[in-house]
């Protein structure tokens, strides 16, 4: 006699779901393009003022091509004596400075060597989704080949950068989990492909807070090129020293007071005033920027903005507020490397 019976299976503890299957191997077949980076320092020994390397930060980053270029951010490399790059197979390299724009917090190093590597593949940022996957991998707390997840959180979002003060826009906010060491390290979306570089948290711990940023793998891409064709990238340049926002407020105008303008500079050369004492020691405001290009500019971001639709050597005009009145100057814009 055949009694019926319901059957239950024990599920095996190494059973995977079709997502996790998909997040391994993700992880696996992206872990050998990402690579730990320690930035080392000179220092004096008091005592026998030997000179010795010390390591003063570290982060993550990620092989762009198999001529050894490696991407990541500016501030995990700066101040630098020496940096050194470390692949997953535990193998150390010298790096190579290639350049760097502080402005977007990117830089590119290179390193020499006979194996073969794998640069990881490059995605598409102007197609993201608010909610779609996103995994990080990196190096936090000098922990290698970490990974996160995520969805992204944002788009379109914009950060100050941590070396310049001037805004990176069209940011991707995520939460997956991005702590120190992350900085410069690939985010990636389901498919595997590179959609930006981890870059900044926000948080008041200094460790992750569900609120991260990364630049967008679209601007990563025409900066990274650059970088290896020239060594550098220029950006448009008025040539002048402006107040903090905090003191143009203060005296309750809207715009960009002009502190300085060097001599033989592009706005000297326009004629924009700078800010002088009278002879009395009485503070002579210069002119303030309050239009360029025919874009409203009401402080530095607006003007670090307005700058970057435009291009060196062209000729753009400039409503300033010069004592009581507006006044349009035409300025031919000059040059000012990234980095």
């Amino acid at each position: 006699v055949v009694l019926n019976q319901d059957v239950y299976a024990t599920p095996s503890p190494h059973l995977l779901t079709k997502d996790e299957i998909s997040t391994v191997n993700l992880f696996k077949q992206n872990t050998p393009s990402v690579v730990y980076i320690t930035n080392l320092a000179a220092r004096q020994d008091v005592f026998t003022l030997n000179v010795e390397q010390v390591p003063q930060g570290a982060g993550s980053g990620f092989i762009w091509d198999d001529k050894g270029h490696i991407v990541t951010n500016y501030h995990v490399l700066k101040n630098a004596s020496d940096v050194r790059v470390t692949l997953q197979d535990q193998s150390v390299y010298e790096a190579k400075f290639i350049g760097a724009d502080a402005d977007k917090d990117v830089a590119v190093i290179q390193i020499d060597t006979d194996k073969p590597l794998k640069p990881i593949k490059l995605g598409y940022s102007g197609n993201l989704e608010v909610g779609q996957n996103v995994y990080a991998i990196g190096n936090p707390f000098g922990l290698d080949h970490t990974l996160t997840t995520g969805i992204i959180s944002g788009l379109n979002r914009e950060i100050a950068s941590g070396n310049t003060g001037r805004p990176i826009e069209n940011v991707i906010q995520t939460d997956a989990a991005i702590n120190p060491g992350n900085s410069g390290g690939p985010l990636l979306d389901s498919s595997g492909t590179l959609i930006g570089i981890n870059t900044a948290i926000y948080s008041s711990t200094g460790t992750s807070s569900g609120v991260g940023f990364a630049i967008p793998s679209d601007t990563v891409q025409g900066i990274v090129e650059q970088l290896i064709k020239y060594g550098k990238i220029l950006r448009p340049s008025l040539g002048i020293s402006f107040a903090p926002d905090a003191s143009v407020k203060q005296l309750g105008v809207s715009g960009v007071l002009v502190l300085d303008v060097p001599e033989g500079g592009p706005a000297y050369k326009a004629g924009i005033r700078k800010t002088t004492r009278d002879d009395f020691g009485r503070l002579v405001l210069g002119d303030v920027i309050t239009m360029i290009k025919g874009r409203d500019v009401t402080n530095a971001s607006d003007l670090f903005r307005a700058l970057d639709q435009c291009s060196v050597g062209e000729t753009v005009e400039i409503e300033v507020l010069r004592e009581y009145s507006k006044q349009v100057v035409e300025v031919t814009l000059g040059d000012r490397p990234s980095a």
